[in-house]
């Protein structure tokens, strides 16, 4: 059943990223600029902005996961927890690769410290703290309780760059709206969404695959140790 499941979400996954790279690249119309490569760079935001979304969610799932550990000590909701904060970073790396190749032919320039992109480089670090901090740890309560405090702490920082653009004057511009307020136009805004939705059901397909794996490993570990103890 679970494999089936894994089968049909990978279709369903792949098919849903041809439609993105159809819509994206050949039928969205391209915005208005004064230069060719503004145009197609443009394009970079329908990846970028939904990178950050999913990277986002990953994170509130491992602070909602790692409360979880920590009131019922349960050893699922930590392996939820290191699976999403991986794939978390996964996100954050593309929002961190993808926002310069951006700003590049707009700004002039690949990288400005301010606020909304500082957040998000301090947002990337913290979780690869956290995955830095299990990797090096031994296996036991004390990782568990360690990382799952991380967990939680660093998720201060994702409204911070959420709301970055609004509580500071920075160069990253507004959030974009749907075309009842002039800011997106109707085919833009349902790229976008398709673009999300695709997107999630990625960070769905890797969680669950993660997550097995994650298990598997606890498995063989504990058999490892009992064949030690034999």
């Amino acid at each position: 059943m679970r494999s089936t499941i894994d089968k049909s979400l990978l279709i369903i996954l792949l098919i849903a990223f041809l439609g993105c790279m159809f819509l994206i690249f050949s039928w969205v119309p391209p915005i208005k600029a004064s230069n060719a490569a503004e145009q197609i760079a443009q394009r970079i935001f329908y990846f970028h902005v939904p990178s950050a979304w999913l990277g986002f969610l990953a994170f509130f799932v491992v602070f909602c996961s790692s409360v979880a550990y920590l009131s019922t000590r349960n050893r699922k909701w930590e392996l939820i927890s290191v699976a999403s904060a991986e794939i978390g970073v996964l996100f954050i790396s593309l929002v961190l690769i993808t926002g310069p190749i951006w700003a590049k032919p707009v700004w002039g320039i690949w990288w400005t410290w301010d606020t909304r992109l500082t957040s998000s480089l301090v947002l990337w670090l913290i979780y690869v703290a956290y995955l830095m901090l299990r990797r090096y740890l031994p296996d036991g309560s004390k990782r568990a309780n360690l990382s799952a405090v991380v967990g939680i702490i660093g998720f201060i920082d994702v409204p911070i760059v959420y709301y970055s653009i609004r509580w500071w004057e920075t160069q990253h511009p507004k959030a974009v709206m749907a075309s009842g307020d002039g800011s997106l136009a109707a085919p833009m805004f349902f790229v976008f969404m398709f673009s999300l939705a695709t997107f999630t059901l990625l960070y769905v397909y890797l969680m669950r695959k993660r997550y097995q794996l994650l298990v598997l490993e606890d498995l063989v570990n504990k058999q490892f140790k009992e064949m030690e103890i034999l």
